[in-house]
């Protein structure tokens, strides 16, 4: 397929092979001309991405987005496409800009402008476009690019275009491997004391069964997700905190015991491994660099992957980091306060630096719901929890997207605060995505 543009820009070619991927299997690609003549004499399906009146084919009437090489503040007002919301009108034989919205969506434009932050410092989602507009929790581009291959169908009947399937991928971040094991003396009795201060007998008769027994740990759930894993065909993403100073929301298991190595070791068999930055390393990349290496030093592998803790990550810097730490994956979009689509896509894409203006090497998989939103932020019961993933999985499967969730060990495990939890994501799995494996 051949694409005019007066212009071809880094935007305009980073938008394009996106649409080109989820749109053709390989066998077809959009390739990008500024020659009129050799457009116009072109045989095939054709694409006039312009303000030229070329006959004959495909036209979609560009907006100013992709031809500029600032950021600034953009006067935003969506109108209503086939039951979804939509921006950048234009004329043509699609009813908007394509490109140039679903370019503003994937580069995050907005999280680049002044924005308020919410009480972590992070970039507030009520801030967003897609919370405004009301579309935070639709894959609002993965819907969009559906209606655009209707379209070029209709143009082109003999186009072939990808078949795309429902993927899921499930994601566990380890906070904390262990409630009380292997947490030494010091923490365990510091626990035990703010226990009996509040009158948690019960969590108290725990800790010491735990300590003496050495079995039992509420949040050692890992030979049941094995299981679980086993039946339902998945292979799972195991993202550690390993911050080398307990401080802060980084009250990991200390990293030097043997308890946190063995249990990094063993996933690296089975499972993807991958580095959950702590927190103090968002403000010194000496220490995501240490903690990596930790990593790589113990599972015996070259760590790819990543997950911001806390979801605490800013454009464009987070993603500079992780790319000059090696880091080719992360796992990082979306929010810590709301489940949705942060990027408004279940797909995977790679990462725009928007003031470098180029596409980077770094991949993001971004995720559509995280426990502890649901549970800390939504205020949601378990049944309440399951009616939204399973909202998110028909609406993924629809569009035959990705769907990845983020599950916690702690909020998975035995802990009489987050009962039914467990039996939410094991029916969720077994009912709903063994059925996709």
């Amino acid at each position: 397929m051949l694409l005019f543009s007066t212009h071809i820009t880094p935007r305009l070619s980073y938008i394009v092979d996106f649409i080109s991927t989820e749109l053709f299997d390989g066998h077809v690609s959009i390739t990008l001309t500024t020659d009129v003549t050799v457009f116009a004499a072109a045989s095939g399906p054709r694409i006039n991405y312009s303000h030229h009146d070329i006959p004959g084919c495909f036209t979609l009437r560009p907006v100013f987005l992709l031809f500029e090489s600032s950021i600034r503040p953009i006067e935003m007002e969506c109108f209503p496409f086939n039951d979804q919301k939509a921006f950048f009108p234009s004329d043509g034989d699609f009813p908007f800009d394509i490109f140039a919205a679903a370019f503003y969506l994937l580069s995050r434009y907005e999280e680049y402008l002044p924005h308020d932050k919410d009480e972590y410092g992070r970039y507030a989602h009520t801030g967003s476009l897609a919370w405004r507009e009301g579309f935070l929790d639709q894959p609002l581009i993965n819907i969009w690019l559906k209606e655009f291959k209707t379209a070029l169908s209709l143009y082109y009947p003999d186009l072939v275009f990808r078949y795309p399937v429902f993927k899921f991928m499930p994601t566990y971040d380890i906070d904390s491997a262990y409630s009380y094991l292997d947490k030494g003396w010091w923490r365990n009795a510091g626990g035990a004391l703010k226990a009996v201060a509040a009158g948690r007998w019960a969590q108290v008769k725990e800790r010491i069964s735990v300590l003496q027994s050495g079995t039992g740990d509420p949040f050692d759930i890992y030979e049941w997700l094995d299981s679980l894993h086993l039946y339902c065909r998945v292979r799972p993403y195991y993202f550690f905190l390993a911050a080398a100073r307990c401080k802060g929301v980084d009250r990991n298991t200390p990293r030097s015991g043997a308890g946190l190595q063995d249990l990094v070791r063993y996933h690296s068999i089975g499972s993807r491994l991958g580095i959950h930055p702590s927190w103090q390393s968002g403000d010194r990349e000496s220490l995501l660099r240490d903690e990596i290496e930790w990593m790589e030093k113990v599972s015996g592998q070259k760590i790819i992957r990543s997950r911001q803790h806390y979801i605490r990550f800013t454009l464009p810097t987070t993603y500079r980091r992780l790319l000059q730490c090696g880091i080719q994956q992360d796992f990082s979009m979306g929010y810590g306060t709301v489940n949705g689509f942060r990027a408004s896509v279940a797909s995977s894409f790679y990462w725009y630096d928007l003031e470098k203006e180029e596409k980077t090497a770094l991949r993001l998989f971004p995720f559509c719901f995280m426990d502890a939103n649901a549970y800390y932020e939504q205020r949601q019961t378990a049944a309440q929890a399951m009616g939204e993933l399973l909202f998110y999985y028909h609406r993924i499967k629809k569009i035959s997207g990705l769907m990845i969730t983020i599950w916690h060990n702690s909020i998975l495990g035995s802990d009489a605060e987050f009962a039914g939890w467990k039996e939410v994501y094991e029916t969720f799995l077994k009912e709903e995505v063994y059925w996709d494996a």
